[in-house]
């Protein structure tokens, strides 16, 4: 039976299976026991992340899902892993912050090759650091690299931690950039899958409505601007967007 004191209300640590094996044939053929182990992460919605660890303890390949009554009848838990485990991922991430703060460092400087390096090595460490993700996009559309610039984009709008309120500021900048980069097909899509995960953010539909006037669809600006108003009735850019596509006429 499990310690009742590891199993916290919501589970996280090191869990393993022990999978046996058959070396050889005939008489010679013996049967080997070995540990599988991997880090257990249970989510919101009750069901269970799990990633394959190495011997090293490093996360390989892709996690899968599965269900907390899975996870406790399949698997077995490791407290002393779990300890060395969070320990070693305390030190991680203490790398991956200073890289992260050297790079915002030399962006705000202009330096951004050495930004993108700092980014960089954040990235080896953890690759959907969202700071560090947003910032190396932000270095390539400020060299003009729209396509390196597009492939961080398709790998942002896939992290959903990219759009949590404490990464709210990144990535309105991102999008605005984007919009300013000339890419206001990308701006668009990437404030609407904010949009699906926030809906309730008035300032994302004005981002949109800018986006989508730059794209010559006034009708779908005007659309944002008036969520925009609905959510707030006393946003003041909103309303005089939406006044200024009323004069110009070119609403439908």
């Amino acid at each position: 039976m499990m310690d009742s004191e590891y199993i916290a209300q919501r589970i996280q640590g090191v869990f393993y299976q022990k999978v046996l094996s058959t070396i050889g044939t005939g008489t010679t053929a013996r049967k080997t026991e070995k540990y599988v182990y991997y880090h257990a992460q249970q989510q919101d919605d009750g069901t269970v992340v799990l990633q394959s660890l190495g011997p090293d303890d490093a996360p390989f390949g892709k996690p899968s899902r599965i269900s907390r009554d899975e996870l406790l009848t399949d698997y077995l838990p490791d407290p002393q892993k779990s300890v060395e485990y969070a320990r070693k991922q305390a030190g991680i991430q203490q790398e991956v912050q200073k890289a992260v703060a050297r790079g915002d460092k030399f962006y705000k400087r202009g330096e951004t090759f050495s930004a993108e390096f700092e980014y960089n090595k954040a990235l080896s460490l953890d690759e959907e650091n969202v700071r560090a993700n947003f910032g190396v996009g932000l270095c390539f559309i400020a060299r003009g690299e729209t396509d390196k610039a597009r492939e961080v984009f398709e790998r942002l709008v896939t992290i959903e931690a990219a759009f949590a309120d404490e990464h709210k500021h990144l990535f309105n900048d991102f999008g605005i950039n984007l919009r300013k980069a000339g890419m206001q097909a990308e701006a668009l899509a990437f404030y609407s899958r904010a949009l699906e995960l926030g809906p309730g953010d008035e300032n994302l539909h004005y981002n949109m409505a800018r986006a989508a006037y730059e794209m010559d669809d006034a009708q779908t600006a005007s659309m944002h601007l008036q969520h925009c108003l609905a959510m707030s009735p006393k946003h003041e850019e909103a309303r005089r967007f939406l006044d200024y596509l009323t004069r110009k006429g070119v609403l439908g």
